[in-house]
């Protein structure tokens, strides 16, 4: 399943699921006083570009450490993205993370865990990223480009959270992010096919 830039982005931001961050980040953000929540949203978000640009530019040297074949690459970042997507979709928006205070400690800001690292660069971003880069090397520079557009839509909506539950209400980011959940189990679910294709046709 060969990519261009744009789907490529559209891949990306659905993997990245903005508006499915949106609950955590503000329950973390609690106990960031409004000054700075500005400068943790952007410094999280560049944490996780560059998380995902290192997977990005290592990822065929990474598969070649680990005697990894696209094949089965591309099958196993689609049944992570599967997964990913079922649970976007039947999610009863309990959040993961409560808050950014210690149990026993006073609040403190949250640095890298858990917003840069696992709910925007998790671990279906990371295979993602990975694939595009193992599939269609040449195209690097795009890969780049979608990856930066995709973090700086991710960066908007951490910056315009509160003004965007406001502005929209729970139920249609809701519903948002349960439409982003169908698609992106469209797609996991090519990308499997395309996976299973390729192995069937090349061979073990």
């Amino acid at each position: 399943m060969d990519h261009s830039v744009t789907s490529a982005f559209i891949l990306l931001l659905l993997v990245l699921d903005p508006f499915g961050t949106l609950p955590v980040f503000m329950s973390v953000m609690r106990s960031v006083s409004p000054e700075r929540r500005a400068w943790v949203a952007l410094r999280e978000a560049l944490a996780a570009f560059g998380v995902l640009l290192a997977f990005m530019l290592g990822g065929d040297a990474f598969l070649r450490v680990l005697h990894l074949s696209e094949r089965s690459l591309e099958v196993a970042g689609g049944v992570i993205l599967l997964l990913v997507a079922i649970r976007v979709i039947f999610s009863s928006g309990q959040r993961l993370f409560d808050g950014g205070t210690a149990p026993d400690g006073p609040p403190h800001e949250p640095l890298i865990f858990p917003i840069a690292i696992p709910l925007l660069a998790g671990p279906s971003a990371m295979a993602t990223v990975l694939l595009l880069a193992s599939r269609q090397p040449a195209q690097m520079w795009s890969w780049i480009a979608a990856l930066s557009a995709a973090i700086a839509v991710c960066a908007l909506v951490l910056l315009l959270s509160d003004r965007l539950y406001r502005w929209l209400g729970h139920s249609v980011v809701n519903a948002v992010e349960k439409l982003m959940g169908l698609v992106l189990t469209a797609i996991a679910v090519e990308m499997i096919l395309a996976g299973l294709k390729r192995y069937f046709d090349a061979g073990p």
